[in-house]
């Protein structure tokens, strides 16, 4: 059975999950890649840019590479697609990643304003949702069969699926930078009412701390 997951997600220490002022020139936020410093570092980051080296047999490099293992599909929110705010002008913006986003696997974009599926190289395919986090839910388990759902984001799409105690399991990576403003992840959200617990937790390679919440049976 499919679960929904969310995985090698970065908060700060003092709870955001993406800085201030999003835009194109920022697509996380003013000083949000702070927090995915010991992700960059990993080979399995490396090797997803088309280079060599970075960290090999770590926690972290292994941990970043299990949050792409058995998932059969995403599901983001509309800022995590692009910058476009409001009706779609046009179909011209495909995504931050190019022709070739690294999902390779449909994709459930939440979003308020319509717009035609977008089939990318190497079998990404965007399906743009208007009718809720439910309906995008149960498209995805449709498309991924027995494997996982993965929340790719961003902090807001994450928030609905946690208030609405549907997520399953969340690996946060405790990045030790304070961004002091942004879209904090947590707050106000009663976890332990929801059902979730702390399962597991590590230490990382680079100064983070990787945090499993799974929801109690």
């Amino acid at each position: 059975m499919s679960r929904l997951v969310v995985r090698a997600f970065s908060i700060s220490i003092d709870g955001f999950g993406a800085g201030a002022d999003q835009s194109i020139d920022n697509p996380l936020g003013v000083d949000g890649p702070e927090m995915f410093r010991w992700f960059m570092h990993t080979r399995t980051w490396q090797e997803m840019q088309g280079g060599k080296g970075g960290d090999e047999g770590t926690a972290d490099d292994e941990l970043a590479a299990k949050s792409f293992d058995n998932i059969g599909a995403y599901i983001m929110g509309r800022n995590m697609f692009g910058p476009v705010r409001g009706p779609w002008p046009d179909e011209s913006w495909r995504g931050w990643w190019g022709e070739e986003p690294p999902y390779h696997t449909p994709v459930f974009v939440l979003t308020h304003h319509p717009r035609a599926p977008l089939t990318m190289q190497g079998g990404t395919e965007f399906r743009f949702v208007t009718d809720g986090i439910e309906s995008a839910l149960e498209q995805a388990k449709a498309a991924a069969g027995d494997r996982d759902i993965r929340i790719g984001g961003g902090v807001s799409t994450v928030r609905q699926y946690l208030s609405a105690g549907l997520i399953d399991e969340l690996h946060l990576v405790m990045s030790p930078v304070l961004l002091g403003r942004g879209e904090n992840l947590l707050h106000g959200i009663d976890t332990r009412s929801l059902g979730y617990e702390c399962a597991q937790h590590m230490a990382g390679t680079r100064a983070v701390a990787h945090l499993m919440l799974r929801k109690r049976a």
